[in-house]
C-alpha cells in the first residue's frame, strides 16, 4: 500500500501547505492529497486558497504524486474550464497528477446562485463533465451540446503526453457504480471493504483505489480531542447533511450536537504509532492501495518525525 499525505486545504495557509508538502516527501509519505474546497467546513478552519494555485506551487517545491481529494467539476467551474486547469497540471508535474472528482457538496457548489441539484442529477451531470473533459484532452477543437453543458469551438493546446487519469468517489451504491464504469479509480475516505469490492465487480476490476483518513497529533490524548473538536467538529455530523448544508454557519450550527469524544471514533489522535498502524490496518483490510494521512491542527511536524520513525518503518 502507498502511503501518502493528505494536504486540507480548509485548515491551512497557501505557506502551510507548501511547508507540509516539504515535510510529508522528507519523512517518507509516497503522495499527495490535496482538498478543493471554496469555503471552510466551519470558521475555525479558517482557509480556503483556491487549488488550482496551490497544485502549481506543489509542483515546484516537491516531486510527489498529487490528487486532488476531490474536485466537483459539474456547477461551480465549467468541466471545459477544469479540463484545462487539470491538462496544466499535469504537465506542471510531469504527468504525476491525477484529477479525483466527485459530485460535491453544497458549501462549495451553490455560490453563484445554481440551484443545487437531486444525487441522481448530480452524478448524471458527472459523468457527462467528465465525458467532456476527455474529449478535449484529445487535443481537437469539441464541439458538445448534451443534457447540462455546452462546449463550443473550444481546444486545449496545453496537453500533458497522456490525459490526466480520473479517479471518481463514490458513498453509495450509485455513486460507486458510476465509478466502476467511467473512473480510472476510486476513491473514499471509509475502511468500508463492501465498496471497494463493488467497485471492483462493477467494473473498477485491479484499477487504483485510494482512501484517507485524518488524525490529530498531539503530547496526550486529551489535547488531540480538545483540538480536534475546535477545528473539525463537523467530522461528526451525520448522513447527508455534508452535501446539502450550504453554509459553515450551518455546519457550526449542526456542530453544535456532536460531543467532544465524538472525536475519538472520527479521528487517530494522540502519538502512539500503534493506533496509526491500526488504522493503516483497516483500510490494507478493505483492499486500498493508496492511503492519505492528514493532520488536524498545528503539530504537523509532529506526525511527520512519528512517521518517519516510527510508523513508515513498520510498514
Amino acid at each position: 500500500m502507498r502511503i501518502g499525505y493528505f494536504l486540507s486545504s480548509e485548515e491551512f495557509t497557501p505557506a502551510e501547505l507548501i511547508e507540509q508538502a516539504r515535510g510529508a516527501e522528507a519523512a517518507g509519505f509516497q503522495a499527495l492529497w490535496i482538498s478543493d474546497h471554496y469555503h471552510p467546513w466551519i470558521d475555525a478552519q479558517g482557509q480556503s486558497p483556491f487549488v488550482w494555485s496551490m497544485i502549481g506551487a506543489l509542483s515546484q517545491v516537491s516531486r510527489l504524486p498529487v490528487t486532488t481529494a476531490v474536485t466537483c467539476p459539474t456547477v461551480r467551474i465549467h468541466p471545459a474550464v477544469l479540463a484545462q486547469a487539470a491538462a496544466t497540471s499535469a504537465v506542471l508535474h510531469e504527468g504525476r497528477f491525477v484529477l479525483g472528482v466527485g459530485s460535491g457538496e453544497a458549501l462549495n457548489e451553490h455560490i453563484l446562485g445554481d440551484p443545487w441539484p437531486s444525487a441522481d442529477v448530480r452524478l448524471e451531470m458527472l459523468e457527462e463533465a467528465v465525458a467532456v473533459m476527455r474529449e478535449l484532452w484529445k487535443g481537437g477543437f469539441t464541439y458538445h451540446r448534451g443534457k447540462h453543458y455546452t462546449v463550443e469551438n473550444a481546444r486545449i493546446y496545453t496537453l500533458p503526453d497522456t490525459p490526466p487519469p480520473v479517479y471518481v468517489s463514490g458513498f453509495g451504491p450509485k455513486s460507486v457504480d458510476l465509478a466502476a464504469r467511467i473512473g480510472d479509480g476510486y476513491v473514499s475516505t471509509m475502511p468500508d471493504g463492501d465498496l471497494v469490492r463493488r467497485f471492483r465487480e462493477k467494473g473498477g476490476g485491479d484499477k487504483p483505489a485510494q482512501a484517507g483518513f485524518k488524525a490529530c497529533f498531539a503530547d496526550s490524548d486529551d489535547e488531540a480531542v480538545r483540538i480536534a473538536y475546535e477545528r473539525w467538529p463537523n467530522a461528526g455530523v451525520p448522513g447527508e447533511l455534508s452535501q446539502v448544508l450550504p453554509s459553515p454557519k450551518h455546519f457550526e450550527q449542526a456542530s453544535q450536537l456532536v460531543q467532544p469524544d465524538a472525536m475519538r471514533e472520527a479521528f487517530v489522535l494522540g502519538n502512539d504509532p500503534d493506533r496509526h498502524l491500526e488504522m493503516i490496518g483497516k483500510y490494507a483490510d478493505a483492499g486500498f492501495d493508496e492511503l492519505y494521512i492528514a493532520n488536524v491542527g498545528p503539530h504537523y511536524q509532529g506526525l511527520f518525525d512519528l512517521y518517519a520513525k516510527r510508523v513508515l518503518p513498520r510498514l
